[in-house]
């Protein structure tokens, strides 16, 4: 699904990524931790095509092909989903136009039909089901005026309705209460497929206590330093990252 290559990036001519690889397959979650400063929300920004980070050096391979140069749009058109740790507010567009549109556009891509209004209503209230939120959200404008809970279901829903074939998840622990945190974690849960395959990102374990991975991985200074499985997230919890590192 998500080869990455040697990657070297940085931005303002800082090096903040530095000979970075990691094999992601269909089916697998990865946990990508780290203390702050380590690259870890570098790594998100530059899978979603930020152009404010320059790659010097490395390949990134998406389901095998090269998406180095390859615009935003294009990388989520093909696939790529980005939750982001700061989802941001659009007043004046409401949820279910937002998605429609973005639903279509999709669709055209992959050279399907574009869904009629009243078939994507009963396509978006399957998915308000899958994550366990109230239609009243499809009339509210995008994440505006809504909690920092809201906002990171908002985007799981999203994620629902969009059906990436790789999402990252950058920090939607972050903000959450237990409950917020509870109900994020579950609809993660429920869209993990055998055919898709979802990364991760984190400060803290608790979020794994929620959401299984299959491998974890510290990072520090821009590279992997360790990785494990969900019994490494406990260790850190533990011992902290300065010890483990």
């Amino acid at each position: 699904m998500l080869e990455i290559k040697n990657l070297s990036v940085s931005i303002n001519g800082k090096p903040i990524l530095k000979n970075f690889s990691l094999l992601v397959k269909a089916g697998e979650v990865h946990a990508i931790m780290g203390p702050n400063g380590s690259g870890k929300s570098t790594l998100a920004k530059v899978l979603a095509g930020d152009p404010n980070y320059e790659v010097t050096s490395g390949d990134i391979l998406f389901k095998g092909k090269s998406i180095l140069g390859v615009e935003p749009e294009a990388r989520a058109l093909s696939g790529i989903f980005m939750a982001f740790q700061y989802p941001v507010e659009v007043p004046g567009v409401n949820n279910a136009s937002f998605l429609r549109m973005a639903y279509n556009a999709r669709r055209k891509f992959q050279g399907k039909p574009e869904v009629d209004p009243l078939d994507f209503e009963e396509i978006l209230k399957q998915k308000l089901k899958l994550v366990d939120m109230p239609e009243s959200f499809l009339k509210r404008s995008l994440n505006h005026g809504f909690s920092g809970g809201e906002k990171k279901r908002n985007e799981i829903f999203q994620m629902a309705v969009l059906d990436p074939d790789l999402a990252v998840l950058d920090e939607t622990d972050s903000g959450l209460d237990i409950d917020a945190l509870r109900e994020v974690a579950e609809g993660v849960n429920r869209l993990k497929r055998s055919d898709n395959a979802i990364i991760v990102i984190t400060h803290y374990q608790r979020v794994l206590d929620y959401i299984t991975p299959d491998f974890v991985h510290v990072l520090s200074d821009g590279r992997i330093v360790r990785s494990g499985t969900k019994e490494l997230a406990l260790e850190l919890e533990k011992t902290g990252y300065e010890l483990l590192i």
